[in-house]
C-alpha cells in the first residue's frame, strides 16, 4: 500500500543552503514519497516539476560532481 501524497498545505518546501539568501534565481524543493518537487521560489503558486527519486538523486550527484555546466547568459 502506498503512502498518500502530502497535501499542498502540509508540504515542506526548502531552499538550498547554496542559495545565498538572495531573492533572485532560487529554486525550492519538497520531498514526496516517490521523489521530489522543484519550483521557482519567486512563483510559489506556479507549476512544480515532479521528479522520481532516481532522477532527483542522479541530478544532485551530477551537480555535486561538477558535471553540469551553467548556460551562458542570455543576450
Amino acid at each position: 500500500m502506498s503512502s498518500p501524497q502530502p497535501s499542498e498545505s502540509t508540504r515542506v518546501w526548502f531552499k538550498s543552503s547554496y542559495s545565498g539568501g538572495n531573492a533572485t534565481e532560487c529554486l525550492e524543493c519538497a520531498h514526496t514519497p516517490t521523489g521530489a518537487l522543484v519550483r521557482d521560489s519567486k512563483r510559489p503558486e506556479g507549476p512544480a516539476l515532479a521528479l522520481r527519486a532516481g532522477a532527483w538523486r542522479d541530478f544532485v550527484e551530477n551537480v555535486s560532481a561538477g558535471w553540469l555546466t551553467p548556460l551562458p547568459p542570455a543576450p
